[in-house]
């Protein structure tokens, strides 16, 4: 009798579980084999549905197609537990090595979370939630799926395939030597190719589309690098070409090209400010994956707007449009599980999700940490596409202070394990091999020579610190301003918090001589989706090409990644990577010898609840008083190579015990419950007086339940900007074809606010947000959005009536 998998809804049509279980196995190996890791994720896909060779789940899924109005609770005949079980009983109690133990519980683990992510092996509470399912857990028809399982698959073929998967693991730890933590990403790796190769299957079964063939990216990479190497010689040519910045942004990126041909590692490429390292990187991308048949390039950035811009400027160059995918929409709410079914009951909302399947993406901090230690399966799916790669991190110095562990861990996962080469871009160096859990670098790790020399050419400004004990006020500020554009005709502030850039715009504002002498203002702040402050940048941009007198006064969203340069900078007291990216918002070009960059501390900022930032500014003030005390031991510059190591050290100290994630309702760190989990371990041990009888100890469900990236506080709002938005928002309400849906929220990224959960409330309170899409997305009333400001969480904003 055949066991039915699923059954598609356009024409009735069966898969078999056998059929499912084959093909996934397929999948789960072309992922896995990427690594070396083919059988350990093929045998998850060989049993991951084992499960349902039950009459039992055969009369659940033939009522829930027949009866779609009223089906049987979803999830009620547990099918996933059972492959778990089998290894578990066949490989880990009869087990003769540790490595038959390690084995079975890595793809048991594998197998019986593959609804929901990875179980605790050990948990808060003391028990074991894997050890509950495997061996505790009432399966009522197990010896029937087990019995069915064993008339397709020989009990010997299934014993051969397993020891092939035993010797992958064994040859990983013997070669690898893997950390605690390093093994517990390995097992996510494994998990990944299972979820992914399962809900395609399941997605291509139920459209009735046969597997798209594997097809290599080095054409695509040939012809990108063709085309970048003919935008190059264009530049070569220009009658700016021979300018002193012009010729040292050549050589770095010849010596990019050079350090393509090295082997995989992880590397640094330290460019400063204006250095051109969007294109040098991409340069040092294309050659090292045409060299070494690396499948994709992935570049990940702190922050959507430098998504937009970095993006723009590589489809400008390559052409190829649909071989670039960005990556970086939050706007759906991670809301339940992810069942097997997702695709199919709710294929619109699946769609728009990306696999990573492009040669290019782009994408954000967020994203690449989610991948690793999101919850669900929703983030993990996407994991296998990150091996054999070469990712570039943009700004790499705004890894969340609590992350620094948790990341330096899964770079060191993706070299070597992972056969991915991972190029860290940054004027300003985070000292991330300086830290307790450090990165390991490669030998001789920075890209360009004599980095050090390099810097002083590339000097623009000079950094003047004008703090006082008192700091300065919005009134005085803005005197200081007056005077500086007496000297320049443009001025850059840049304060810490939205309402200090507020208090100080709205006085300027005030100030008769703005008019007087045809100022133009401008406000940013993340109070403006990103259309808005695309639109305010290019008319800011547009200003000073045509020589206005121009002040800006901006949060720190205008430092990381814009090509803009004002005449003058004013930078309120920070850390010091954030300052020197402010100076490279000042003389960006070198248009002018030197120019001046001022540090002050604004007074109207409230750093209480900032406190990486309210460090950071306590570090820089050491800095300031050495570099007062000896100038010389920092080469006569507060932005060196050597202040930057100085301040890093200094910073990384003071937060050592940050890094490492702490969840103080635990009173655990993350990355200790991936690593040995040492807490949970005594306390199991303690309570039953004996050693558990699992050798995996990661709690990768709770890290998963503690883990964001960004707080979960922060609320993404869509907001009707303008015509489009408005018109796209409009869209939601109505009904949606298939994939329509993805597109939809494609284009709606550009539109979406992300606000505090207290400014959130404020909305929710004045009924200025809605929802839409059952809930899934929230929006914005016209009313409650501002020309000047963006979201208007007092309900101030600029437009009368025109509710939704």
């Amino acid at each position: 009798m055949d066991y039915i998998a699923h059954i598609r809804h356009k024409d009735s049509k069966i898969q078999t579980v056998q059929q499912h279980l084959e093909e996934v196995r397929a999948g789960c190996e072309r992922n896995g084999d990427k690594i070396g890791a083919t059988y350990l994720a093929g045998l998850t896909g060989l049993l991951h549905d084992m499960g349902k060779h039950t009459d039992e789940f055969k009369t659940y899924i033939q009522e829930a197609f027949n009866n779609p109005g009223a089906p049987p609770r979803r999830g009620s005949v547990d099918h996933s537990t059972a492959g778990g079980r089998l290894l578990y009983r066949r490989y880990h109690q009869k087990a003769k090595t540790l490595e038959d133990k390690l084995t079975a519980e890595w793809l048991a683990n594998c197998i019986i979370s593959h609804h929901q992510g990875l179980r605790d092996f050990l948990a808060p509470e003391l028990d074991s939630p894997f050890l509950e399912r495997v061996a505790v857990k009432e399966l009522k028809e197990y010896e029937q799926a087990e019995a069915v399982f064993f008339d397709k698959v020989a009990a010997s073929e299934l014993d051969r395939y397993f020891a092939q998967a035993r010797d992958e693991l064994a040859d990983f730890h013997q070669k690898y030597r893997l950390s605690p933590i390093i093994a517990s990403l390995l097992m996510k790796y494994i998990f990944s190719c299972l979820i992914d190769a399962d809900r395609t299957n399941t997605r291509q079964f139920e459209e009735d589309e046969q597997p798209e063939p594997h097809t290599s990216n080095q054409s695509f990479f040939e012809r990108s690098y063709d085309a970048l190497m003919n935008r190059l010689g264009e530049y070569d040519r220009d009658q700016d070409a021979d300018k002193p910045i012009n010729r040292l942004r050549r050589d770095m990126s010849l010596q990019c090209e050079a350090a393509a041909m090295r082997p995989s590692g992880i590397y640094t490429l330290s460019i400063p400010t204006g250095g051109g390292k969007t294109l040098a990187s991409l340069r040092y991308a294309l050659k090292h994956a045409l060299e070494y048949g690396k499948e994709r390039i992935i570049y990940v950035v702190p922050y959507t707007t430098i998504i937009e811009q970095n993006a723009a400027e590589i489809r400008d160059i390559l052409q190829e449009h649909e071989l670039i995918l960005e990556h970086h929409s939050n706007v759906i709410e991670e809301q339940g599980e992810e069942g097997e079914d997702y695709d199919v009951r709710k294929k619109s909302l699946k769609l728009a999700r990306d696999t990573w399947d492009r040669p290019i993406i782009f994408t954000t901090m967020v994203q690449f940490l989610n991948t690793f230690y999101g919850k669900g399966t929703r983030n993990v799916r996407r994991l296998h596409q990150l091996a054999n790669a070469v990712l570039i991190f943009d700004e790499v110095q705004s890894v969340p202070v609590k992350c620094i562990s948790l990341f330096n861990a899964a770079l060191n996962f993706l070299y070597p394990l992972g056969r991915s080469s991972v190029l860290l871009c940054t004027a300003t160096q985070p000292a991330l091999d300086f830290v307790k859990h450090k990165l390991n670098l490669s030998e001789q790790a920075e890209l360009i020579e004599n980095i050090s020399e390099v810097g002083h050419s590339f000097k623009r400004v000079e950094v003047l610190d004008r703090t006082t004990p008192l700091g300065w006020g919005a009134e005085e500020l803005a005197s200081f301003v007056r005077d500086k554009m007496v000297e320049v005709q443009s001025v850059l502030i840049i304060l810490n918090t939205k309402t200090a850039v507020r208090k100080l715009f709205a006085r300027l504002e005030e100030e008769p001589w703005l008019r007087d002498t045809n100022v133009k203002l401008f406000h940013l702040s993340t109070n403006m989706c990103a259309a808005h402050r695309k639109d305010e940048l290019s008319r800011i941009k547009a200003a000073l090409k045509a020589e206005e007198r121009v002040i800006c006064v901006s949060t720190q969203l205008i430092e990381a990644g814009v090509n803009i340069s004002f005449e003058c900078a004013i930078r309120s007291l920070a850390g010091l990577d954030s300052i020197a990216q402010a100076a490279g918002r000042c003389n960006r070009h070198g248009k002018d010898a030197l120019r001046e960059v001022y540090i002050i501390q604004a007074a109207d900022e409230s750093l209480t609840h900032l406190p990486e930032i309210r460090i950071g500014a306590e570090m820089t003030k050491r800095i300031l008083y050495e570099f007062e005390q000896e100038p010389g031991r920092f080469g006569h510059d507060l932005l060196s190579a050597s202040a930057m190591q100085a301040y890093f050290e200094y910073y990384y100290t003071r937060i050592q015990n940050e890094m490492d994630y702490p969840i103080p309702k635990l009173g655990k760190q993350l990355f200790d419950l991936l690593h040995y989990n040492k807490d949970y371990f005594a306390a199991y041990r303690n309570k039953r007086g004996k050693n558990p009888e699992i050798i995996s100890r990661s709690a990768f469900a709770t890290v998963e339940q503690h883990f964001e990236v960004i707080s979960s506080s922060a609320r993404s709002v869509l907001v009707p900007y303008n015509e489009e938005a408005r018109e796209f928002i409009e869209e939601l309400n109505g009904e949606l074809e298939a994939g329509e849906l993805g597109t939809l929220l494609r284009k709606l990224q550009p539109y979406v606010v992300n606000m505090f959960e207290h400014e959130f409330r404020k909305l929710h309170t004045n009924q200025d947000v809605y929802p839409l899409l059952h809930g899934h997305v929230l929006a914005l009333r016209e009313i409650a959005y501002s020309k000047r400001f963006g979201v208007e969480t007092d309900g101030e904003g600029e437009w009368q009536s025109a509710i939704v």
